[in-house]
């Protein structure tokens, strides 16, 4: 009996029998994915095929940079105490490879890396423009196949070349991939963006009612970059772009109720102007069937503050401030309006409109669309109509 107790426990008491060391892993931080030019594409090298011919695909060379965390340089904290590294030591190590599909660069990556490539840290996944118009199919395959990805990891579209954003040096973080990390968190936190995450991206492209989008970054200085409106996909596709201030316009339709933009607007019969940030947003998308084709209509309120007037002399009286808000009702929805209509003419539904329909008008849905394909064509021409009210909530105030 003793024995057969002392079998028993060594079955179970085994929990590091298949233990690897974090400096056994090479853990890759970020991503950047390029198209590749034929300069780049090297001889090969049979690391993932046999012979001098290499095999045909239908889609272009992909280069690909990733972020590599070096063990005992990451700064812990903001003195670095106990541990980051001596002064001048680069935190990550910047490497790149060439292939002629996204797991075969991979591949060709890990023949370079002497530790297993360990996804379990990424955080963030930079797509050029130039391979997202071509279509993210098999990369967003690839990755979604791996249990490694987080679904909270960011992914992001270039405007220029990716891979330059794992090698410059922003002055506020030493690692890079970390600024841009904390650039996403805190923009969603500042109502300035909706949160973008792959595991948002992945639900969206399977959804029938539901197109994708995702943020959309373009360098502008040495080390910066700045948001610079949303990607928005057809499929897989990337079909348009937004502008920064049409950002605040898509929370607005979407009921993502914190708001962080401001514009300015003239008081009407005045040559003054004063600064309105929105700080709540609430909106209702009702769906009714018309002629045989969806109706969407959408009621968004906006509340906000006034942080700013560019005339002194002007006092802010309730009766400024109900022109203001008047003023504010007619100019709004020319804005949303016009960033529905590009979205309708590249087919691309980002709002979910299809969904609506597709929940409240089941019976119409499985008659007459029935396919995410089928509604993106007729997405382009479904009325949307648009009530847009704005509020003053809280002016300025000084002491005299």
């Amino acid at each position: 009996m003793p024995l057969l107790a002392i079998a028993f426990m060594a079955t179970i008491l085994t929990g590091c029998w298949d233990r690897l060391e974090i400096e056994e892993r090479a853990i890759i931080l970020g991503v950047a994915i390029d198209k590749a030019p034929a300069s780049e594409i090297e001889k090969p090298r049979n690391i993932t095929f046999v012979g001098e011919n290499v095999p045909k695909t239908d889609a272009p060379a992909l280069r690909i940079t990733m972020q590599i965390a070096v063990p005992g340089r990451i700064p812990l904290g903001p003195s670095d105490a106990g541990g980051g590294g001596k002064a001048g030591e680069k935190p990550v190590w910047v490497v790149s490879a060439v292939g002629h599909t996204i797991d075969d660069a991979f591949n060709i990556a890990q023949q370079e890396v002497a530790h297993r490539l360990f996804w379990g840290h990424l955080r963030v996944i930079v797509i050029s423009k130039d391979v997202a118009e071509k279509g993210l199919a098999n990369i967003n395959e690839y990755l979604r196949r791996n249990p490694e990805v987080r679904r909270t990891s960011w992914m992001v579209i270039s405007e220029g070349e990716a891979g330059e954003l794992m090698r410059v040096v922003p002055q506020l973080e030493r690692v890079p991939i970390l600024y841009i990390l904390s650039t996403m968190d805190h923009a969603v936190q500042m109502g300035k963006l909706p949160n973008a995450f792959a595991g948002v991206y992945w639900t969206a492209s399977s959804s029938k009612g539901t197109d994708p989008y995702l943020p959309y970054i373009r360098m502008v200085r040495s080390g910066s970059f700045e948001v610079a409106g949303l990607a928005f996909f057809k499929s897989d596709r990337m079909v348009g772009k937004t502008e920064p201030l049409e950002i605040g316009a898509y929370m607005g339709i979407k009921n993502i109720q914190a708001g962080g933009y401001a514009v300015l607007v003239q008081i009407p019969g005045t040559d003054t102007s004063v600064m309105y940030q929105v700080t709540h947003r609430k909106s209702r998308i009702d769906v009714a069937i018309r002629n045989g084709k969806p109706e969407i209509n959408v009621k968004i309120h906006n509340e906000g503050n006034l942080l700013e007037k560019s005339n002194e002399n002007i006092q802010i009286t309730p009766e400024i401030i109900a022109r203001i808000e008047k003023q504010l009702t007619e100019n709004g929805p020319s804005g949303y309006g016009k960033l529905v209509r590009k979205t309708q003419q590249k087919g691309s539904d980002i709002f979910g409109f299809g969904e609506h329909v597709r929940a409240k008008e089941p019976a119409y849905w499985d008659k007459e669309i029935r396919t995410k394909e089928k509604w993106e064509e007729m997405y382009k021409k479904v009325d949307v109509k648009l009530e847009i009210t704005y509020s003053v909530r809280r002016v300025g105030g000084k002491t005299t």
